[in-house]
């Protein structure tokens, strides 16, 4: 009788046993799809314990995703702060000046490119050359000439590489957004900062290894603009908000204090463990670890948010204090845009302060087939204070070495003149893959330099061109990679983010 009991108890074990298996790949499915606090948290507490293996499968103090990591050589930046400026602002009204543009203006475009090019939305036969309204005047010792709308941008122009010679594959805008955050420009593929993230790991104990900061109506890419595609979700991107909630969901129900919360933890955590031994899967280990880092979450993502603590000069230097334009309602406008993306600006510096490995700062839409004169001044007066504080913010706390900062869109705006709305003149720009102009700074980039160079009107590189894979093949090198060394096997494939191309760009690199 007792031998029959121990065999049915062993049968039973055996029988949940089996039914896991069936189950596993549908659950390991779901689980390498996860996003947002769950999948970061799961993964996060596993490798900080050292629970999580290769595959997925706890296996006692094996390297794990998320813990800090030697890249393939010594690095020359630690973390990533992008201000993506979705929409594509216009390179020819804002860093690439083309005075023979404006001398051309009305004249059409010549029949040489016209043949050859497809645009959006201008149609070939009344494509007509646009000059910009906007000044040009020389920054700093390199004398880089920047538009009028930049002062603050300018000001910092002996630390920042001005890249004039950026092209891409794709004209409209989520391709393209894709193209700029992921390498190619269609769904499914990590981001960059999964990638930096995937290649070194985090160094937070109490905050996601990647964060977005969104202003602005919202790009059309959306989330897929950080995703971690076929990466585990540890590695995706995880919204914050700059004030309130800085984590939908984070905080408790009503009535449940921390000592309760903890107390429940602990029973879970019981139960959780006592199924872990029995079927050995890591999704209930991971599941435990998940509830942890949120406990944790909840003390430090409030604290992050509150930049009571930093100096007034601080918030006045970043524009967080400045008036909203009275006028709002532009394209990327709303009621209170200047503050949050001035804030954002700043809570971008103290998340790198505290180890997160990459930041991305977004604000939508700098899309101007219309009203381009207003608008982008609009834009400009929103992006160029804080955007230069951040700057030298880093660089006077010593942080602008090893912290590297992008200021780009997915594209440019064409040099001919886009009629929208019912005006009777030309008033914006269409889109642009061509050329496009983008800066960066920090990180081991060298400042206070003019790269590439386009024709005489802005509508294509005629020196040392740069397409986005040669960009993101400089960024992981100024990371310690080789572009073509950082992979992930994906459906038997050796996969990495610059599968279509790229060089290292290596003039940029000081």
């Amino acid at each position: 009788m007792k031998t029959g009991m121990s065999g049915s108890s062993g049968n039973g074990n055996a029988m949940i046993r089996d039914e896991h298996v069936i189950r596993q790949a549908r659950r390991q499915f779901f689980a390498s799809s996860a996003s947002g606090l769950g999948g970061i948290a799961l993964l996060s507490l596993l490798a900080e314990d050292g629970l999580l293996g290769a595959g997925g499968i706890p296996e006692g103090d094996k390297a794990n995703p998320l813990r800090p990591r030697t890249p393939h050589f010594a690095p020359r930046a630690k973390s990533c702060i992008f201000l993506f400026l979705a929409g594509a602002p216009s390179h020819v009204d804002l860093y690439d000046p083309k005075p023979i543009l404006q001398e051309r203006n009305g004249q059409p475009l010549p029949k040489s490119i016209t043949d050859k090019v497809r645009f959006a939305f201008i149609k070939k036969e009344s494509a007509i050359l646009m000059g910009s309204s906007r000044k040009f005047t020389p920054h700093g010792e390199c004398g880089m000439e920047l538009a009028d709308l930049l002062p603050h941008i300018g000001s910092c122009a002996d630390d920042i590489a001005l890249v004039r010679s950026m092209h891409t594959d794709a004209f409209n805008h989520h391709p393209a957004q894709l193209m700029m955050t992921t390498g190619v420009p269609r769904f499914g593929r990590p981001s960059l900062g999964s990638w930096l993230n995937y290649g070194l790991g985090s160094e937070s104990r109490d905050l996601p290894g990647y964060v977005v900061l969104t202003a602005g109506r919202g790009s059309s890419g959306g989330v897929s603009n950080w995703t971690s595609g076929f990466l585990p979700s540890t590695y995706e991107g995880v919204l914050f908000r700059s004030q309130g909630e800085p984590v939908l969901n984070l905080n408790n129900p009503a009535g449940l204090d921390r000592q309760m919360q903890k107390a429940g933890l602990e029973t879970i955590n019981r139960l959780n463990g006592r199924r872990l031994e029995l079927i050995n899967d890591p999704e209930i280990a991971s599941r435990m670890s998940a509830y942890e880092l949120a406990f944790r979450m909840q003390a430090a993502a409030p604290e992050l948010i509150d930049t009571r603590s930093e100096s007034k000069a601080t918030l006045d230097e970043y524009g967080v204090t400045r008036a909203e334009p009275e006028k709002n309602n532009f394209r990327g406008g709303g009621a209170d845009v200047y503050r949050q993306f001035s804030t954002n600006c700043l809570l971008a510096r103290r998340l790198v302060e505290r180890g997160v490995r990459c930041v991305t700062v977004m604000h939508a839409s700098w899309d101007h087939h219309s009203n381009l004169d207003a608008e982008i001044s609009y834009n400009a007066g929103m992006l160029d204070q804080p955007a230069a504080a951040l700057v030298k913010d880093l660089k006077r706390r010593g942080m602008l070495d090893e912290t590297l900062v992008i200021c780009a869109g997915e594209f440019g705006r064409t040099p001919l003149g886009e009629n929208r709305g019912g005006s009777k003149q030309n008033t914006g720009r269409d889109h642009h893959p061509h050329a496009f102009s983008l800066w960066m700074a920090g990180g081991g980039i060298q400042g206070g330099q003019v790269y590439g160079k386009t024709d005489e009107i802005g509508w294509a590189p005629v020196e040392d061109a740069v397409h986005v894979n040669d960009l993101h093949a400089t960024i992981l090198h100024l990371f310690g990679f080789d572009h073509h060394r950082l992979t992930h096997n994906f459906r038997g494939l050796n996969v990495r983010l610059t599968d279509q191309g790229g060089k290292v760009l290596d003039r940029l690199i000081s």
